[in-house]
């Protein structure tokens, strides 16, 4: 099995994390980027407040979202980049709470992945004084991107794995997950509540 995975980072307007106002998704294929992308997203209605702190950590404006996609509207296009893959995110708590919540303020389905934590892997194979991602990434060798750009953050993100799989000598995300002795989290389809007929 070839190291595959695709990594995510997401940022959010204000406090709340059904605010997603940026997303950035790297693919990797056999321990190689192969694509990246990201963009722009309004958040959903009720959580489009952009609180000054935010706008300081990512300098992402309530103006730069204006003709960006809705969260309902971009949401194929990112499930899509995604795939069948495991889904890596440094701080993935975060991350997958912003999928899951910005998916229950709109309504929509959230579409069911696995899931592994970039920090939780360096904390247990670095030897760190921290494990913020600049410095997680620089011990990888990737040492100089826009931190909270959420582009360049999936990418150091990939980085670390495809690092940390390199020193663990593990051929794809089971082993890497095994070697540094974690596991993986889970989002699972949604119950649908069945809709009974009329007696």
């Amino acid at each position: 099995m070839p190291l595959d995975f695709t990594a995510i980072d997401f940022e959010t307007a204000n406090s709340s994390n059904a605010s997603a106002c940026a997303v950035g998704l790297v693919r990797v294929r056999d321990g190689e980027v192969v694509a990246q992308t990201g963009w722009l997203i309004q958040p959903p209605p009720g959580h489009e407040r952009f609180f000054e702190l935010n706008i300081r950590i990512h300098g992402i404006t309530s103006e730069d979202v204006v003709d960006a996609p809705t969260w309902s509207a971009q949401l194929p296009a990112l499930a899509s980049f995604i795939g069948d893959d495991v889904v890596v995110a440094h701080n993935a708590g975060f991350d997958m709470a912003v999928l899951r919540r910005a998916c229950e303020a709109t309504g929509d389905d959230c579409p069911p992945l696995r899931y592994a934590c970039s920090l939780q892997v360096a904390r247990k194979v670095y030897r760190l004084d921290s494990y913020r991602l600049p410095f997680v990434a620089a011990e990888a060798g990737f040492a100089e991107f826009a931190h909270h750009n959420a582009t360049a953050d999936a990418l150091a993100c990939a980085h670390v794995m495809i690092d940390v799989a390199r020193r663990l000598g593990a051929d794809d995300v089971e082993g890497l997950a095994v070697g540094a002795g974690v596991s993986f989290g889970r989002i699972d389809p949604a119950p649908r509540t069945p809709v009974l007929a009329p007696v």
